[in-house]
């Protein structure tokens, strides 16, 4: 009997982008291909991000481009989460007040709201998302609103956002100027809180969804709060270092090197006595010593990722409700199967 592959369980991939499908304007390796085949086997693909400054048909195109599956109904953004969570409390036609682009703009109108860029038309909301040319005018405006009584939704709280320079200030570091001068804090729409994985099942109607992502604070932390099964691949953010010291809502249900793991089974760590098994590797937790990890005798090299699913298991099993301690882990941090992982050196 053919075995059951990670993306045979699933109905829908709630896909992040940034980090999982593409780095900047390149495709990951292997991403659009691993998306494509997923597709074909009748997997719905949705693409869900934080980003709020680009249009669903913006973002469609650069996947089109870059080989991925993609047209403008399969993006579901934070500015859409951010306008429906308005439209829902205050009905078509009311003024919205934004302090974005053109991407929160456009979902806004998309559920029947007036974007307006001043305090004089008396907003019933303020709705602020990230976007290059941010004007001290606009934030002055959205201050304005708030004072006088507006809903202030952030489309997200990210503090900061990669680009290709490095870590700029986010939505989050922006949203800062309008809560410090009015002590208002804003209603995030975006991951990891839940109106943007509503949006995402609204759009879907995914029954058996999976969230696939590289950020355990955003992706992971977002599908622990909605109670969904999530992957964290290794060619963003997250590194072994990170999951290895996981809190409970950061610790995610699938860990790949990359998406081509969606088309094979998926090797589940499982415990034996006092150790944890996975592949050609095995884990055990020491009072004392910390998290050790050792190759098995006659599993042959094995799976890099494999090693650090075993760890990932010892650690959190010893950590429980808790962190594990960075000093007791950083032992296995210079092993061969958690050295050669994606990102085993960066973090």
């Amino acid at each position: 009997m053919h075995a059951k592959t990670l993306a045979d369980g699933y109905d829908t991939l709630l896909l992040d982008l940034d980090g999982v499908v593409y780095l900047g304007r390149n495709a990951v390796p292997g991403a659009p291909e691993a998306l494509q085949r997923a597709k074909d086997r009748g997997v719905r693909l949705a693409y869900v991000t934080n980003n709020a400054s680009r249009t669903p048909g913006a973002i469609a195109q650069h996947l089109s481009g870059l080989g991925a599956p993609a047209t403008p109904e399969d993006i579901v953004t934070s500015a859409q989460a951010a306008a429906r969570l308005i439209a829902e409390r205050f009905g078509p036609g009311a003024a919205v007040l934004v302090v974005g682009g053109m991407g929160l703009r456009g979902a806004l109108r998309a559920h029947g709201l007036r974007p307006v860029s001043t305090a004089l038309d008396e907003p019933v909301a303020v709705a602020q998302g990230i976007a290059p040319d941010l004007s001290y005018g606009l934030l002055a405006e959205g201050t304005l609103a708030v004072r006088r009584g507006a809903l202030f939704v952030a489309a997200n709280g990210d503090s900061t956002m990669p680009t290709g320079r490095g870590e700029l200030p986010g939505n989050g570091a922006m949203t800062r100027v309008i809560a410090t001068a009015t002590g208002v804090e804003p209603i995030v729409a975006g991951k990891p809180e839940p109106p943007l994985h509503r949006e995402s099942i609204l759009r879907t109607g995914a029954r058996r969804p999976l969230v696939v992502g590289d950020r355990l604070d955003t992706d992971i932390e977002g599908a622990a709060n909605a109670g969904t099964d999530s992957l964290l691949v290794l060619t963003g953010v997250a590194g072994p270092l990170d999951l290895l010291t996981a809190a409970p809502r950061h610790r995610p249900t699938y860990i790949a090197a990359d998406l081509s793991a969606l088309h094979r089974p998926y090797p589940h760590p499982r415990r034996d006595g006092e150790e944890w098994l996975c592949g050609g590797w095995s884990a055990r937790w020491t009072a004392g010593e910390g998290l050790r990890l050792e190759a098995r005798a006659n599993a042959g090299d094995g799976d890099p990722v494999d090693g650090l699913r075993a760890a990932c298991a010892a650690a959190w099993q010893a950590a429980g409700d808790g962190a594990a301690d960075e000093d007791a882990v950083k032992a296995v941090l210079e092993t061969p199967a958690l050295g050669n992982t994606p990102g085993g050196r960066s973090h």
